[in-house]
């Protein structure tokens, strides 16, 4: 072991070991849910069961991600397997993100459902509050088709049109998740409180994410990690050049099969490494929380 892999089996151990805990609490969510109601199929509420189905979807792919670290561009991989594969995790990974959208995107139109605003005569804030979630989940999805293809063809600006997307995503929402939260400061009825509880909660929960992942994405995330001249990480500088772009079916085999084992420090970098220690835990605390999901609660004891 040299200095420059001294931090990754304690890094590692660190997250997998966060993902069982995460992975524990979320199946007690889901078969909690699943017992009170007789089984998953007896759930009347589509809400709730798919909320329960995408938030079990997401940290199920954080667990199987933080054991198999993957770094797309190079094909780093934690582990000389072929469960390491770049292109098998970006195939999962589009239905954690997916799911990961429709978390938020779906809790929000149910906050308008339960607490619903004035109806507005501006035309904008009308669209802010009834579409934004949509655009949000439209954003995620069209970000699929970036990253799934810069895997294959080894194009960092496809990377950052993925990343500029998922930004553009959550910042659409932003107006709306400050609205919302607004909306819940305004309740003063104890027992309104006592019903819209798991509401009051999300919307604290939403709106505080919305703001730090847009601050993010805009201030440090986009303009110095992808769309600077350099376009490297500040604290990131991979000695390992990219893999040759191939094409057709090779490119696909490639990005599938072709994995290079690493647990240099320079080869993952700060940015990377504190972008997937981020992930990995808070975007799946977020899930675990959402998944249960937040509503008017119709019985309060």
């Amino acid at each position: 072991m040299t200095p420059d892999t001294a931090w990754a089996w304690p890094w590692w151990s660190t997250m997998v070991s966060i993902n069982i805990i995460n992975l524990i609490v979320c199946l007690t969510i889901f078969n909690r849910a699943r017992r009170a109601a007789g089984g998953f199929s007896n759930i009347t509420d589509p809400y709730q069961s798919r909320m329960l189905v995408m938030g079990l979807v997401f940290t199920l792919v954080g667990a199987y991600r933080a054991i198999f670290v993957s770094r797309y561009l190079y094909q780093f991989a934690w582990f000389d397997v072929l469960a390491n594969s770049s292109l098998l995790i970006r195939f999962f990974a589009i239905f954690a993100e997916l799911s990961f959208a429709g978390l938020f995107a779906y809790a929000m139109l149910r906050f308008n459902k339960d607490i619903p605003g004035k109806a507005q005569s501006n035309s904008l804030l009308n669209f802010i509050e009834t579409k934004s979630p949509y655009l949000l989940f439209a954003c995620i999805f069209a970000a699929q088709f970036f990253a799934t293809t810069a895997t294959v063809n080894k194009n960092n600006t496809l990377f950052a049109v993925e990343e500029t997307l998922w930004t553009v995503g959550f910042v659409c929402i932003l107006p709306l998740a400050f609205v919302q939260f607004r909306r819940t400061l305004s309740i003063r009825d104890k027992d309104e409180k006592q019903r819209n509880r798991m509401l009051i909660s999300s919307s604290k929960v939403i709106f505080a994410w919305c703001v730090v992942y847009c601050s993010y994405g805009i201030f440090f995330h986009l303009p110095l990690e992808f769309w600077s001249d350099n376009a490297t990480s500040i604290s990131n500088v991979v000695s390992t050049a990219v893999p040759v772009a191939q094409s057709g079916m090779a490119a696909v085999s490639d990005a599938f099969f072709i994995v290079n084992e690493s647990k240099e420090y320079h080869d993952w970098g700060f940015g990377f490494l504190f972008w997937h220690s981020s992930y990995f835990s808070v975007c799946v605390w977020l899930a675990i929380f959402l998944m249960r999901g937040p509503r008017t609660l119709k019985d309060v004891n």
